[in-house]
């Protein structure tokens, strides 16, 4: 058992018992079940820490998506008390369910060899009834397909020798998602970051362990976030990611919640879109767009985006497209919190929560969404049948990367 207690009364004293976080949260609006994150977080700590028999197995339907921190005028680590609080008193096992859904890396490498297969076997109605009665994944639920050849492979074979040419280097922190079910956000990371004359190196990476954490695995969330810590204190370059989750965790779920340092690295960890956003506005990179491109797009923030504090640099990025008529949808979470909207016993939860940005996407009807979170992807190309882009990917498109690439060389 990992104890954070330091890390927890350091903080939960400074809630001033405002509730203004009980007003952001998206759960306890449609979970009679869970108290709330003011009951269960800085309120809850102060009996636990007295006696353990004061712990609520309830608290696992904390989505994690931060907004109650985001909305804290205090600065309460308020999730990172509750997640805190289920690793060091919860007694619940993870089943088989939480440990297929969490165990990503392992998923995808049995079902790659398999991809044709284990998606329309996951997609049909045969497939969901089994999975539902079985693992209580609900059958409403569609799975994101895997992609038969992943990311890795690709740079392998296409990228990685011409990476020495360029004095500019970052080391990309792709995720499973982009290695096992979308490479075409790795693929376009590469080609952006090339355009601007940066390197790309890879690392031995696992898993960032998110999902780990969401589902009470805390010894293998740990293991992974010791492995990766190591990986990136190696390559001794800037870790840069593509996915706004990835990066919450990087940066501090090891710290506030698996209790794992990470001050040297911290501020070296950042999100493609922020570093863009700032080597463009330090006038270190030109980028070219093409002037052709016309789309138009809405921009669903995702929560652990809003929790990072730099949706406007993507933002910023996209109305730099001259083609690109954008709408910044008002934030709101989409409900699937990882792995969370895939329960059974989450499901309807997961839609009541996210019902208003399906229906904001409905009224505005885009050509499509942009979203830096592969999780909300999925939830919105399920519920609304409109198309998710990752930013980065949508830049890919937009942006000459030739002229681009000739206004770079130095």
């Amino acid at each position: 058992m990992i104890h954070n207690e330091h890390i927890r009364s350091s903080n939960f004293e400074e809630c001033i018992k405002c509730t203004i976080c009980t007003e952001f949260c998206p759960v306890i609006e449609v979970n009679p079940l869970f108290p709330g994150p003011k009951q269960a977080g800085p309120d809850g700590e102060r009996f636990r820490l007295k006696n353990s028999f004061f712990f609520d197995e309830n608290l696992k339907y904390c989505m994690n998506c931060k907004r109650c921190e985001t909305a804290c005028p205090s600065g309460v680590k308020i999730a990172d008390i509750i997640h805190s609080a289920r690793m060091d008193y919860g007694t619940v096992t993870p089943h088989l369910r939480e440990r297929i859904l969490a165990g990503t890396d392992m998923m995808g490498t049995l079902a790659r060899p398999f991809a044709p297969v284990v998606n329309a076997v996951a997609g049909s109605k045969a497939g969901k009834f089994m999975m539902d009665k079985v693992l209580r994944i609900d059958r409403r639920r569609s799975f994101p397909k895997y992609a038969a050849h992943g990311f890795n492979r690709w740079f392998r074979k296409e990228k990685a020798a011409l990476q020495d040419r360029f004095a500019s280097q970052v080391a990309f922190f792709h995720g499973c998602s982009t290695e096992f079910q979308h490479p075409e956000v790795g693929k376009a990371f590469v080609e952006v970051m090339n355009a601007i004359g940066v390197g790309v190196r890879l690392m031995d990476e696992k898993c960032c362990g998110v999902a780990m954490i969401s589902n009470a695995m805390w010894p293998e969330a740990r293991k992974n976030a010791v492995h990766n810590l190591a990986e990136f204190r190696k390559t001794g370059l800037p870790i840069v990611t593509a996915s706004s989750t990835c990066t919450l965790t990087l940066r501090d779920e090891y710290p506030n919640i698996l209790g794992l340092r990470n001050d040297d690295l911290r501020d070296n960890i950042v999100i493609v879109e922020k570093f863009l956003y700032d080597m463009v506005d330090e006038g270190k990179v030109k980028l070219v767009f093409r002037q052709d491109y016309k789309a138009k797009a809405a921009y669903h923030i995702p929560c652990h985006m809003e929790k990072l504090g730099w949706s406007i640099f993507t933002r910023r990025l996209l109305e730099m497209i001259p083609g690109l008529d954008l709408t910044v949808l008002e934030s709101g979470c989409c409900g699937i919190a990882g792995t969370y909207g895939f329960k059974k016993e989450n499901y309807s939860y997961a839609q009541a929560i996210g019902q208003p940005l399906f229906d904001a996407i409905r009224a505005e009807d885009p050509g499509f969404v942009v979203s830096e979170c592969e999780t909300c992807k999925w939830q919105i190309e399920m519920s609304t049948g409109y198309k998710v882009l990752n930013p980065i990917v949508l830049l890919s498109e937009a942006l000459d990367l030739e002229k681009t690439r000739m206004a770079n060389e130095k």
